[in-house]
């Protein structure tokens, strides 16, 4: 399969698929009342819009997408829907107690069930497959921080075990592997097949999705489009993420990194039978600068990473999408995990911008005066996140309490990016830290003294 062929490739980052002409609507064909607006295509409106819809049939919901569904992060991701989560356990006990911790972890767990349960039943064509997640420790360093992390793990209970280095060749077979943690409560999916699903659900069930609508203004529960028309609602729900900074008034709230992926062409079963991932795990290692892995459906493996710079003022173009230096890199650090791809072809290569709060801590806001929600920030963690904000904001819009509203992250207000040009610089600096302390400990076989000042640069 070359780039340009129409298979299931493409559809990890095409952003110009014929479905999303049929959507699309004139302002005279808009509505000017609704009961919720939601601004943003992604998993987070979609979420939401589904679970309102589900909650209480007959609500007049709408969607607006500036381009099309999954036109951001939720089409272009890894397709990891873990219960992962970027803020410590620790962390989220000293603020709010062990009590609140343990229900937010417990509520990621049971997120990605309830994703791969609405897949199943709403027939959304995600292709779940609950494999769990195996992260290799391939140095001396990497293993010292997957103990710790292992052992940690214990004290909260949240089912990451240690693997030996058989163990974790069995799940997959890593060059240099020196072990391994594995959880079990991960899955994959095609992150594009369901946001597609889910879009269709929403139909389905009566919601509105109309995409090549631009929001460029909301207030007093007014949502005002580029040409100007205006759509009065109850509650307006803003599901941007990495496009927040281009909402007016929000542009420091996360900052947009860009993430970039590459894909294989498809293995063969004995290619297959060396590498692993029989289970459908999903892996990534121990080092600072992200990466992660999955096998897809097709039998390709869809890897990606970051570094890939920030750009000045939290801007995303869709040059921006595009890094060679990144996708090359990339392609070498999967053939150096995985020699047994000797010889294969790489045929697809794409990128998008996430969301990072300063803290690195995702939230959901909900104001019940504006009757304005907010929901994001999830540092790439979002397949399951926005399931968990969706839900929980549908319960904020029907204004019910629920073990979901009162989740620590709920309410939770992060300080704002520094304004330029301090961004563009500390964003930038841990983008390169991550890379050097990769590169100390490989030189040097102990942990990174570099470590410590990207933890205080990033300050999480």
């Amino acid at each position: 399969m070359t780039p340009a062929d129409p298979g299931p490739g493409p559809l990890w980052w095409d952003d110009a698929p014929a479905a999303a002409s049929a959507s699309r609507a004139t302002a005279s064909a808009l509505p000017q009342v609704v009961d919720v607006a939601v601004v943003g295509g992604g998993y987070t409106g979609l979420w939401t819009a589904y679970y309102l819809l589900r909650e209480r049939p007959g609500l007049d919901v709408l969607v607006l997408e500036a381009e099309h569904v999954g036109f951001g992060a939720s089409g272009r991701n890894g397709g990891w829907v873990s219960a992962l989560w970027p803020v410590s356990a620790d962390t989220i006990a000293r603020r709010h107690g062990r009590t609140a911790a343990l229900a937010q972890l417990a509520a990621l767990r049971d997120t990605v069930d309830e994703v791969g349960r609405v897949d199943a039943a709403e027939g959304l064509g995600g292709g779940f497959a609950k494999g769990g997640a195996v992260v290799v420790a391939r140095t001396p360093a990497q293993e010292v921080r997957a103990r710790a992390a292992a052992a940690h793990s214990a004290a909260w209970d949240d089912g990451t075990v240690w693997l030996d280095t058989a163990a974790a060749r069995e799940r997959v077979d890593v060059a240099a592997t020196r072990g391994a943690t594995y959880t079990p409560h991960c899955a994959r999916v095609h992150p594009r097949h369901l946001v597609d699903g889910l879009a269709a659900a929403v139909r389905r069930l009566g919601g509105r999705v109309v995409e090549g609508c631009r929001v460029t203004r909301t207030a007093d529960r007014v949502v005002v489009l580029e040409d100007g028309h205006r759509v009065s609602a109850g509650a307006v729900v803003h599901a941007t993420e990495g496009w927040t900074p281009e909402v007016p008034g929000l542009s420091r709230r996360v900052a947009p990194v860009y993430s970039l992926m590459v894909a294989t062409e498809p293995l063969d079963d004995e290619r297959w039978s060396r590498i692993g991932l029989a289970g459908r795990e999903v892996f990534a290692d121990h080092g600072h600068l992200v990466i992660y892995g999955q096998r897809t459906d097709d039998g390709r493996i869809a890897f990606g990473g970051r570094g890939a710079p920030y750009h000045w003022g939290s801007a995303v173009r869709p040059e921006f999408d595009h890094d060679e230096r990144v996708f090359a890199a990339l392609r070498t650090t999967l053939r150096e995990l995985l020699p047994q791809l000797d010889g294969i072809r790489f045929t697809h290569a794409w990128g998008g911008a996430l969301g990072i709060a300063r803290d690195w801590h995702p939230s959901v806001r909900w104001d019940p005066v504006t009757r304005t929600g907010w929901a994001g920030g999830y540092v790439g963690d979002g397949v399951a996140a926005s399931n968990l904000a969706g839900r929980t904001l549908a319960d904020l819009v029907l204004g019910r309490d629920t073990a979901l509203t009162t989740l620590p992250w709920v309410g939770h207000r992060s300080p704002r990016w520094e304004p330029e040009p301090l961004r563009w610089l500390g964003v930038n600096a841990g983008l390169r830290l991550a890379g050097l302390a990769d590169r100390e400990e490989l030189a040097t076989g102990r942990p990174a003294r570099l470590a410590g000042l990207l933890d205080l640069l990033t300050a999480h």
